[in-house]
């Protein structure tokens, strides 16, 4: 095959491949129930199925072509991967810990009278309020707050698979009667597989410090590292049964501690009504890069 006839073919494909890069694109969309690996994988394996039997059906083909489109559909693959890195950040936690104010703080630097209650997730992408001031381009991040109604939380479950970080937020003035509700749904997150796996960061963002009694965040770590301990040994018959949780907690033989966890598990105090959330916003910027 000479060399005109080799370049003639190449551009001839070359729609194909813009065609591949968009449909890459497309995917993005629609990866927010889907993990993105299994997506890039169904349209990697589609792609190269179609090109392979075009590859049959045409004998004047050489090697030196095949590997050349299949080249340039690995960097067209590759150029849109580098953009899909996940910016979504999930707050979560039982109803009433101050999830949705923390949402407007980090919004608009309000706290909308400071009593919100959700029903239904609260969803946007913005830049942070306190970096709308920056100069310069500030990369905006997905914020979701997932309701912590006992009957809503399985639409978190929708989006972990493309959660950068997750905020489980507790109420550090109503801790001690809900030490045993927040150590279950606690409990839950760091056992699922899709947390495991991907080893998803978690901050344990202990709201309303600013209440005179309010716990510290130390006392609010150990009561839930004793709790969950109980836990895991309670849960262990139902666990090796439960196909959400295929994970055990802590070392066999060792007392719980967070710094067991494969994913790295930090514990932060914050007031969401004063908009004292600096360390929630260093969370946010130290798993998705402005």
């Amino acid at each position: 095959m000479d060399v005109d006839k080799f370049e003639l073919i190449k551009a001839q494909l070359q729609p194909f491949l813009r065609q591949g890069e968009e449909y890459f694109r497309r995917v993005e969309g629609f990866a927010r129930e889907i993990p993105p690996i299994q997506i890039y994988i169904a349209v990697a394996a589609v792609f190269l199925t179609t090109l392979l039997i075009y590859i049959s059906n045409s004998t004047t083909l050489s090697w030196h072509l095949i590997i050349s489109v299949v080249s340039d559909s690995l960097v067209c693959g590759l150029r849109v991967l580098k953009h899909t890195v996940s910016n979504t950040i999930v707050l979560s936690g039982l109803s009433g810990g101050g999830k949705t104010v923390l949402f407007y703080q980090l919004r608009d630097g309000t706290s909308h009278q400071g009593t919100v209650t959700s029903m239904e997730p609260n969803e946007g992408h913005f830049v942070l309020n306190s970096e709308t001031s920056k100069k310069g381009k500030i990369k905006a991040v997905r914020i979701v707050d997932v309701p912590g109604h006992s009957r809503l939380r399985p639409k978190l479950d929708e989006y972990i698979p493309v959660a950068a970080g997750i905020v489980f937020v507790v109420d550090a003035v109503e801790f001690l009667p809900n030490c045993r509700a927040v150590s279950e749904y606690l409990y839950d997150i760091l056992t699922k597989a899709s947390v495991v796996k991907r080893k998803i960061p978690l901050l344990i963002l202990c709201n309303k410090v600013d209440k005179v009694t309010a716990h510290t965040k130390e006392f609010i770590r150990k009561q839930l590292e004793k709790e969950i301990d109980k836990l895991r040994t309670s849960r262990k018959a139902v666990s090796d049964a439960d196909i959400s949780n295929e994970f055990t907690l802590g070392v066999p033989g060792e007392p719980f501690s967070f710094s067991h966890c494969v994913n790295k598990v930090n514990v932060a105090e914050a007031s969401a009504l004063t908009g004292e959330i600096q360390p929630l916003e260093h969370f946010i910027r130290d798993h998705v890069k402005p």
